[in-house]
């Protein structure tokens, strides 16, 4: 949310200004810089769906609560971008493609002749703050900020946003890297492709020596079809389900060890619980969600994390089979949402021969560390965004001659 974007001050009047402010620049309250819009149809959990045309954006870090195909509520384009603002979270986002929202979250462009909307994104983003559940949008549009010439806002939002669409690039990328592997893992251990494919006689579409580690004949099990010579195994079989440990905010030391909860990653510590890379799955909160680790790492007490046994050493074929089954339902009996691993163990899964084991982990592997090296090119990307950002909207780090500057790299 906001509270993870780099804190630039805001000021309640021009008074409280410290200092002299930049050649050319003026103090302005936000709510001078920018034109609110209309926002249509406004949407919700309820009245969206998981799939769709157009994103319902919500007040959350991650943005979309759900999709819809009616007739957008706010047009947007890269031609015409929106910024929203989520009253009650503070967070804000950078839209370029039409969209819905849901109630408290406000549309903004920037006001014509006065404002560039990527400034008013990058200059306003941040001034105010999650403190307490309350409306913040007044006290955003109440604030004071030093606003440059039109020439030098556009010039500092091309700067941080070209990192910024290096961030999202990354984002794309890792994605796509993602879903290859998932797409692999499908094909191979659940549609069983390459086994259907010889069966009819056609050519799987693999090199020769990976088509021979497929057998070509389905026969009969306890889950229904499966190829000749895989077996059926329990999860409890393949794997262990281990703690995490306990570790508050207030005890994690300043390292290079992420701590995962049951959310994701939630800080960072300086030693590991768990070697890398690893597999965290939600055991308290948000349970049954597996997340791919690709470091060491450290998994705090709301969380397992995954310990192969013998007969499937495989992390990335244990990775995607767990996102296969439906371990959110394999509820604890507790007042809080959680995973029973011992009810988890008895889930049933398909178990290829240990050669094409091998094959699919070095594949996925290989995409993996892909996918993380992008994730670790994002983060330093946005490490410099985030040193340069508040330097560059309070004038501290001019750009010369703006003009130029925006006239040599294009429309």
């Amino acid at each position: 949310m906001a509270v993870n974007w780099p804190r630039v001050p805001a000021l309640d009047s021009p008074d409280a200004l410290d200092g002299p402010l930049p050649e050319s620049w003026r103090l302005d309250k936000i709510e001078n810089l920018y034109e609110l819009l209309p926002i249509g149809k406004r949407f919700d959990q309820k009245s969206s769906s998981p799939q769709g045309r157009v994103p319902v954006i919500d007040q959350s870090e991650a943005g979309v609560i759900g999709w819809h195909n009616e007739e957008p509520g706010v047009k947007a384009s890269e031609s015409r971008p929106v910024v929203t603002f989520a009253n009650h979270t503070c967070e804000m986002r950078w839209m370029q493609q039409s969209f819905s929202v849901i109630q408290n979250v406000f549309p903004l462009i920037g006001r014509s002749g006065v404002c560039d909307t990527r400034f008013l994104y990058y200059g306003t983003k941040g001034r105010v703050h999650l403190e307490e559940y309350k409306g913040h949008f007044p006290d955003y549009r109440r604030k004071w900020i030093p606003v440059p010439p039109i020439p030098e806002q556009r010039a500092i939002a091309h700067i941080l946003g070209t990192l910024d669409d290096k961030i999202e690039l990354n984002r794309r990328m890792s994605a796509t890297l993602e879903a290859m592997a998932r797409a692999l893992f499908k094909s191979w251990f659940v549609d069983f492709d390459p086994v259907r494919a010889k069966m009819e006689g056609r050519d799987p579409g693999l090199p020769q020596a990976l088509a021979d580690l497929f057998p070509a004949r389905l026969v009969d099990s306890e889950l229904g079809e499966i190829p000749e010579g895989w077996e059926v195994k329990k999860l409890g079989e393949l794997l262990e389900l281990a703690y995490g440990k306990a570790l508050k905010a207030e005890d994690r030391r300043d390292g290079n060890i992420p701590v995962y909860g049951s959310n994701g990653q939630v800080g960072w510590h300086d030693e590991r619980l768990a070697q890398g890379p690893g597999i965290v799955v939600g055991r308290k909160g948000n349970p049954g969600i597996a997340t791919w680790v690709p470091t060491d790492f450290f998994p705090i007490d709301t969380t397992f994390y995954v310990v192969p046994r013998s007969n499937c050493r495989s992390l990335a074929f244990l990775f995607h089979a767990l996102r296969t089954h439906d371990l959110a339902s394999l509820g604890a009996d507790s007042a809080v949402p959680g995973l029973n691993r011992n009810l988890a163990y008895m889930s049933s899964q398909v178990l290829p021969a240990a050669p094409l084991l091998v094959e699919f982990d070095r594949i996925a592997s290989a995409l993996s560390r892909r996918s993380s090296l992008a994730i670790d090119d994002s983060r330093n990307v946005a490490a410099l965004r985030d040193a340069l950002l508040p330097k560059l909207i309070s004038g501290e780090l001019r750009v010369p001659d703006a003009e130029a500057f925006l006239k040599a790299r294009g429309p």
